[in-house]
């Protein structure tokens, strides 16, 4: 019988661990390598399980960043929040860029799809109404030219 000090030392445990959470979802190497110290392994156990992992393709932080931004966009979420979300877990600059510009997303009318969900097909009667709306696509992280375009008649 192992003791529980023994357990977490175990590096084909903590890739098993590792497996676990990756075969729910993608996760970035950041995530992942939290989540498994999480469960109480140690931290060089954990990134050794973590790097074989990479090594062998299983762990992709493109990948997952593939995954994340399209998850995003079906959520209705703009670049900019995409960008800070992806930041927070750990996920370098130029991966993000390259992510954001592989999506070819029209951003524009993206926006202007959310704002129709939230608020309806007729455009901001009044000041106070469009600056409401305009906060929401804000929140949701849509840059200033297209919260513009989602909030103009026309697209103007």
């Amino acid at each position: 019988m192992t003791t529980v000090s023994e357990k977490y030392c175990d590096s084909a445990k903590a890739r098993k661990k590792a497996m676990d959470y990756l075969a729910r979802r993608e996760h970035g190497r950041v995530e992942l390598l939290d989540k498994v110290t999480a469960a109480g392994f140690g931290a060089d156990v954990a990134e050794d399980a973590i790097a074989q992992l990479t090594a062998e393709g299983l762990q992709s932080d493109r990948r997952f960043v593939e995954a994340f931004i399209r998850s995003r966009i079906d959520q209705g979420k703009g670049p900019t929040r995409i960008r800070a979300d992806l930041g927070q877990r750990g996920i370098v600059e130029n991966l993000i860029d390259d992510g954001l510009t592989d999506v070819q997303q029209n951003w524009h009318d993206l926006a202007r799809g959310v704002r129709q969900k939230k608020f309806g097909a007729s455009w901001p009667a009044d000041f106070e109404t469009k600056a409401r709306q305009m906060r929401f696509l804000q929140y949701r992280g849509f840059e200033p030219d297209h919260i513009q375009a989602a909030v103009s008649a026309f697209g103007e």
